[in-house]
């Protein structure tokens, strides 16, 4: 009898075990999502049927992203506040734009990487579109400072471009700075950049090293999640200083959009895209993680476990698709001049 009862115990113990979820059975059940690691289904997160992605548009979409003439000055880029061999940023505090000014909000430049995930763009959450985002920073006086006809009369009169729009929309495309603005929407598309935890969450067991586990694990106990969910890990316009007030709050006038929310950034390659919050006022991933402990959930995260949170968050540093400089076209006596004023 005492070998049955023995045996007895074993097997509840085991059917407990047994019975407790997976660390990714937990994270999926928080709506956190992998980036597919099926090319065909990646495929279909990134595409717009609309605007259908094709190799033409997104090399025609590269080069308008590196071209400095979508500016006034002739000299910012889109890739000069989201510099794509610096996780997509710009690593300063708030973007400097036209005639060197710093941004009037003091806003910071967020990742460009992975931004197809993002359910809204902008830190005020006000489009949802890429092709619609790429059109603000190119008009903003504190930014890119062009109007919609001096880019349509830059691009129209480089013939290179006319053809390489011909070639990616058709023959009879009517390229207008909507167009102009979306072959760039279409290139940020394929900023993808699966990390070890889609690798994880795709069933390798082995992509997180037992620190990262542990890291992660706190991040759902913690309720991050309630925030940070979903394929992009943010994306989407939240409350924030819900539990306490962040102490940087003053620096710049940003206040969230009409109902005080703002867009949660994604955690995606975090650890390369400091300096933290929307006005860049904290340097440190550590302190950062702690600090949203107390802001948002109201509880103080230790040293300790934000070192482990940490060392997850370095499992979403994602494998870069590797983008070479293109060779833009040359100007011709018909491209409008460089304007610094």
């Amino acid at each position: 009898m005492y070998g049955v009862k023995i045996f007895l115990l074993v097997m509840v113990s085991l059917s407990v075990l047994g019975a407790r979820e997976s660390l990714s059975q937990q994270a999926l059940k928080q709506r956190l999502e992998p980036i597919p690691s099926d090319e065909k289904t990646l495929f279909s997160y990134i595409n717009d049927p609309s605007d259908p992605i094709s190799e033409d548009k997104v090399e025609l979409g590269k080069k308008l992203y590196f071209d400095p003439r979508i500016s006034k000055s002739g000299l910012i880029s889109c890739n000069t506040c989201h510099n794509l061999g610096m996780g997509g940023v710009d690593g300063v505090e708030t973007s400097i734009g036209h005639k060197w000014t710093m941004n009037p909000n003091h806003l910071n430049a967020p990742t460009v990487y992975n931004s197809v995930f993002n359910k809204v763009q902008l830190w005020d959450g006000r489009v949802s579109h890429l092709e619609i985002q790429a059109q603000s920073p190119i008009q903003s006086e504190a930014e890119m400072a062009a109007s919609t006809e001096l880019v349509m009369e830059r691009i129209t009169s480089i013939p290179e471009y006319v053809a390489e729009f011909k070639k990616a929309y058709g023959k009879d495309v009517n390229i207008t700075f909507e167009k102009i603005a979306s072959a760039i929407g279409v290139f940020e598309r394929t900023l993808v950049t699966p990390s070890p935890y889609d690798d994880f969450l795709n069933g390798n067991e082995d992509a997180l090293s037992k620190t990262q586990k542990e890291g992660f694990e706190l991040f759902l106990e913690k309720g991050c999640t309630k925030c940070h969910y979903g394929i992009a890990l943010g994306g989407t316009v939240q409350p924030f200083q819900v539990a306490a007030k962040y102490k940087f709050i003053e620096i710049g006038n940003f206040k969230g959009n009409e109902n005080g929310m703002v867009k949660t950034p994604t955690l995606r390659n975090v650890a390369e895209t400091y300096p933290y919050f929307h006005n860049g006022q904290v340097w440190s991933l550590k302190q950062s993680i702690m600090d949203m402990g107390s802001i948002q959930l109201g509880i103080k995260i230790s040293s300790k476990d934000a070192d482990l949170m940490m060392d997850f968050m370095h499992a979403l540093t994602g494998r870069k698709p590797v983008i070479i400089y293109p060779m833009l076209p040359r100007s011709t006596i018909k491209t409008p001049k460089p304007d610094m004023n």
